[in-house]
C-alpha cells in the first residue's frame, strides 16, 4: 500500500526545489535562522483549524485548549467518528463531496486519490520551515523513508506518521487471577487458548454464579493486517503461515496478497470451529465497538497489541479492583518461537486542504502533540494539571489530541524497556535514563510500592514489564512485507475486493458459509482485478 521508497539524494532534492517553489509562502534568510523559534511561535492573529476526528470530540477538551493557548490555533471538530470502520466512511464521504477538513488522517490510498484530484497542498517548503527539530530526527531516524513514502511526483503531500516495530505484534492478554483461580496453565500453543476459553465459560471464573462470562472477543474484519488492535484474529492466521491483508514472498519466493494465501484456509477453519463451540462471543460481529466485552468484564481474554493496557483497559482498576491481566506470546510455534508480521513504520498520512490559508498551524500542532506525547513539554507546571485532570479517568493525553498521528522512534518501546530493566536490576544509575524512560522507571517503582494506587502508574506498569517484556523476551519469527504502495489498477478494484475479503473472512468464520468457500473466494478475487493487481505489484518489487 506504499510507494517504492525513492532514494535519499531523489528526496534531499525534491525538498529544495518545493521550498523554492510552494506558493503563497515567504521566505527569507532570516526565516532559516529561526526554524526553532517558528515550530514554536504563536500564530500573529487566531486560526481555526477545523479536523476530522477519529474519536468524538468533547466540549471541554483541556489538550485542545492548551494547544490554542500555545499557538493560537484553536482546533475544532469538522466532523468525528468513532471506531476505525466510521473514520474511513467519513474520509470517503468528504472525498466524494470534495468538502474536506482543514486537516485530516487518511490511509494511502485516500492519499493518492487526493493528490490526482488535486485536492490538498504540497507541504515541503512547510515542513521544512515549520517542523520542530524533534518531529524531523523521528523521520531521520528511520532514514527518511516515511517522508519519502508520503512524496508524490517529487513533492511532499503528508506528513506520515512513524510508528513503533512493536505495535505490529498482538500478543494474548489473559486474566491471571482467573488463570490461577481455575488452575490452568501457561498458554503457549492453540490448544491452550481453547482450553481457557472453555474453562472461562463453563468454570465461573468471576465467581458471581452467573452465566455471563464468554471466551475470546473478536473483531468483525477477523483481522487488522499491518497494525493489530483489539480483538483480531492475526496471531492465529500467522501460527498457520498466513500473512492476511499484507502483501509477502510465500515460501517458494512467490509475490501475491496474504489474505489469498492457502493456509488462511486453516485458520478460517479454526476459527469456524470456535465460533460453532461458543468459544468466541457471538455477538462479536453485532457488538458497536469491538472492546464492549473487555469493558463490562464479560471476557478474561483477548488478543492485543503490548498497549492495551492504557486501552481498552485503561482504568480497569475502578471496574474490577482484582483483575490482574498478564501478555503472553501466543501461539507458539513447534520451535518456541512467534510468529508475527512487521508492519511498515506507517501507515496513516497527515493532509492539508489545498486552499487552507495557514498550513503552518496544521505543522504547530504537530510539533506541540509530539513533543507533548514524547514528554519533552518544556511547561513541566501545565502539563502535570493537565495529565492530572484526565489521568483521573484513565485516560492518556494523547486520547484527547485533536490530531491522533503518533511519532516516536521505531524501536523506543524494546529500547525503552531494555533501558528501565538495567536500572531497575541495579546495573545502571537511574540518571542515565532519558525523560520517558525516567518515567516509566519512577511508575513501576511507584506501582510495585503503592498497587493500584495510580491509574498511570499501573497501565504503565503492566504495558511494559508484561507487554513489552513478552516482545523483548521471547524469539520471533519475523515476516515483512514486499509491498505497501497503490499500484495503477488499485483505485479501480481495491474497495470491491476489500469488501469481498471481509465479508467472505465474516461469513466462514460465523458458520454462514463452509471453509471450502475460500476457494471460490479466491477465484473470485483474482478474477476481479486481483490478478491486475498482483501482477502491477510484482512489476514494482522485482521489475518483472
Amino acid at each position: 500500500m506504499k510507494r517504492r521508497w525513492f532514494i535519499l539524494t531523489c528526496l534531499l532534492a525534491l525538498f529544495i526545489n518545493a521550498c523554492s517553489d510552494h506558493a503563497g509562502t515567504s521566505r527569507d534568510s532570516s526565516i532559516d535562522a529561526a526554524v526553532g523559534e517558528l515550530a514554536f511561535s504563536r500564530m500573529v492573529e487566531p486560526v481555526t483549524m477545523r479536523v476530522g476526528m477519529p474519536i468524538p470530540a468533547t466540549l471541554d477538551n483541556p489538550v485542545v485548549r492548551y494547544i490554542e493557548e500555545l499557538s493560537n490555533v484553536k482546533v475544532v471538530p469538522s466532523w468525528e467518528a468513532e471506531g476505525a470502520d466510521s473514520y474511513n466512511q467519513m474520509v470517503e464521504l468528504a472525498i466524494a463531496s470534495k468538502d474536506l477538513p482543514d486537516a485530516m488522517i487518511v490511509n494511502r490510498s485516500q492519499l493518492r486519490k487526493l493528490t490526482e484530484m488535486d485536492m490538498i497542498q504540497d507541504l515541503g517548503a512547510i515542513y521544512e520551515t515549520y517542523a520542530s527539530k524533534l518531529v524531523k530526527d523521528i523521520y531521520a531516524s528511520a532514514n527518511n523513508t516515511a517522508l519519502q513514502a508520503a512524496s508524490i511526483g517529487g513533492k511532499l503531500y503528508a506528513l506520515p506518521n512513524a510508528t513503533y516495530e512493536s505495535d505490529s505484534h498482538s500478543l494474548l492478554w489473559v486474566r491471571q487471577d482467573w488463570l490461577d483461580k481455575l488452575h490452568l496453565p501457561t498458554p503457549r500453543t492453540l490448544t491452550d487458548v481453547e482450553q481457557i476459553a472453555q474453562a472461562f465459560i463453563n468454570m465461573d471464573p468471576d465467581g458471581d454464579g452467573k452465566d455471563n462470562t464468554i471466551g475470546l472477543c473478536g473483531y468483525r474484519n477477523i483481522v487488522y493486517g499491518k497494525h493489530p488492535a483489539v480483538c483480531g484474529f492475526d496471531s492465529i492466521f500467522h501460527a498457520f503461515g498466513a500473512y492476511p491483508k499484507n502483501w509477502i514472498k510465500d515460501s517458494t519466493g512467490r509475490i501475491l496478497y496474504g489474505s489469498i494465501m492457502p493456509e488462511n484456509k486453516q485458520a478460517l477453519s479454526k476459527l469456524a470451529d470456535w465460533y460453532k463451540r461458543g468459544l468466541i462471543d457471538n455477538r462479536f460481529a453485532l457488538n458497536k465497538n469491538t472492546h464492549e466485552p473487555i469493558h463490562s468484564s464479560k471476557t478474561g481474554l483477548f488478543f492485543g497489541p503490548w498497549w492495551a493496557p492504557y486501552w481498552p483497559l485503561g482504568n480497569f482498576n475502578s471496574i474490577d479492583p482484582s483483575a490482574d491481566w498478564k501478555a503472553y506470546p501466543v501461539p507458539l510455534n513447534e520451535d518456541g518461537k512467534f510468529v508475527t508480521h512487521i508492519a511498515p513504520v506507517m501507515n496513516s498520512y497527515l493532509v492539508v486542504r489545498k486552499g487552507y490559508p495557514h498550513p503552518e498551524a496544521v505543522v504547530k500542532v504537530l510539533n506541540i502533540e509530539t513533543r507533548l506525547n514524547r514528554k519533552q513539554d518544556p511547561n513541566n507546571e501545565k502539563v502535570k494539571k493537565l495529565e492530572d485532570e484526565l489521568l483521573r479517568g484513565g485516560i492518556q493525553l494523547r486520547n484527547y489530541f485533536p490530531i491522533d498521528h503518533l511519532l516516536d522512534f521505531t524501536d523506543a518501546i524494546e529500547k525503552r524497556y531494555v533501558d528501565v530493566e538495567s536500572v531497575l536490576q541495579g546495573k545502571k544509575d537511574p540518571a542515565s535514563l532519558d525523560v520517558e524512560s525516567r518515567l516509566v522507571y519512577e511508575s513501576i517503582v511507584q506501582e510495585k510500592a503503592h498497587p493500584k494506587s495510580n491509574v498511570y502508574n499501573s497501565m504503565t506498569a503492566l504495558a511494559f514489564q508484561t507487554g513489552v517484556k513478552a516482545l523483548v523476551t521471547t524469539p520471533m519469527v519475523k515476516v515483512r512485507g514486499v509491498f505497501y504502495d497503490t499500484s495503477d489498477s488499485m483505485p479501480n478494484y481495491w474497495g470491491e475486493l476489500e469488501r469481498l475479503e471481509n465479508d467472505t473472512f465474516l461469513k466462514i468464520v460465523m458458520g454462514e458459509l463452509p471453509v471450502e468457500a475460500f476457494d471460490d473466494y479466491v477465484k473470485t478475487w483474482m478474477d476481479s482485478g486481483g490478478g491486475t493487481i498482483t501482477d502491477e505489484v510484482k512489476y514494482a518489487v522485482t521489475g518483472k
